[in-house]
């Protein structure tokens, strides 16, 4: 069966509302992705770091858990886990303040085998991050010579805004590596002060990676494509607690459409057909829409036992 990588940063997730904490979570961009896709019964794997401590032994032991292989996250002497503070306003949604023990970022793995049609998914400031960027480009590099599907999440928040110069050649680095481009209009309203999906895709993304998809909240989602193929899809109407993991598991049920359908690396270069887009468009909004219902960053076991019996289907 084909199997997904993912590479990316893990993190400490303590969420308050009203000022006060309600809980705390593993997290991480790519992380919350792949714990959904484990527990969706899909073979997932996870590359990244982890503090030497107690709290890094527990996102090993939840990646473990949750049937994500874990064999490629490294813990080094003296390392500290991250810490995410998110407070949730009153409509959900959450501002963040990082800590981060930034002279530790260091990233040591070796490369997981990788098939055609294996699906690897990067993103965040880890993605452009140029402490980590060595291994990350040889990795994408590995990954595309065997045939994998690369998606990339953007996902840059504000509180890089000033590191845009700085970052920028590892960003189109990754746009080009990319087969499919997601981001959401408040990372291209940092990233380039145009928050239109349709004017990100004409002057910065279509020369890189022709298969586009701009999240909006909870508004519409912009899909641009091959075959100058394009579709607006109403987002699903949720009762939200938490918007933590929404595009986290916007991902991770993209990728799981993918596996669903069987779509390949030649049907994306070649363009999907408008029935493909719906299909996998249907799952992303699926598990987004799961992944609001609660204050943690991932579908529910119960759903992703859902989601496991839909696969065998």
């Amino acid at each position: 069966m084909r199997k997904i990588v993912g590479i990316g940063e893990t993190v400490l997730d303590i969420i308050f509302k009203d000022g006060q904490p309600v809980s705390a979570v593993p997290g991480g961009s790519t992380f919350n992705a792949v714990i959904s896709l484990g527990r969706s019964g899909i073979p997932t794997m996870f590359i990244s770091e982890a503090g030497n401590d107690r709290i890094g032994k527990h996102i090993v032991s939840f990646l473990n858990e949750n049937h994500v292989n874990a064999d490629n996250v490294v813990s080094f002497p003296e390392s500290k886990s991250p810490i995410s503070l998110a407070f949730l306003d009153h409509e959900n949604s959450a501002d963040y303040i990082f800590y981060k023990d930034h002279p530790h970022d260091r990233l040591e793995f070796s490369y997981p085998e990788i098939n055609s049609d294996d699906i690897v998914l990067f993103g965040s400031y880890f993605a452009v991050n140029p402490v980590v960027r060595p291994q990350v480009a040889g990795f994408l590099d590995y990954a595309r010579e065997r045939g994998a599907i690369i998606y990339y999440d953007v996902n840059f928040r504000s509180s890089h805004k000033d590191d845009i110069m700085r970052i920028t050649p590892n960003l189109l680095e990754n746009l080009d590596d990319a087969d499919i481009v997601r981001g959401s209009s408040i990372d291209f309203e940092v990233l380039y002060k145009m928050p239109d999906p349709d004017k990100v895709y004409n002057a910065e993304i279509s020369f890189y990676c022709k298969n586009f998809i701009c999240t909006n909240e909870s508004n519409p989602v912009v899909v641009r494509a091959e075959n100058h193929f394009r579709k607006v899809y109403p987002s699903m109407a949720t009762k939200t607690v938490s918007t933590i993991g929404a595009g986290d598991n916007f991902n991770a049920g993209f990728l799981f459409g993918l596996l669903k359908y069987g779509i390949t690396r030649d049907d994306i270069l070649h363009g999907l057909t408008e029935k493909q887009w719906d299909q996998i468009l249907q799952c992303a909004q699926l598990y987004s829409s799961e992944s609001c219902k609660y204050i943690s960053n991932y579908i529910s076991e119960k759903f992703g036992e859902k989601m496991k019996s839909e696969l065998k289907e």
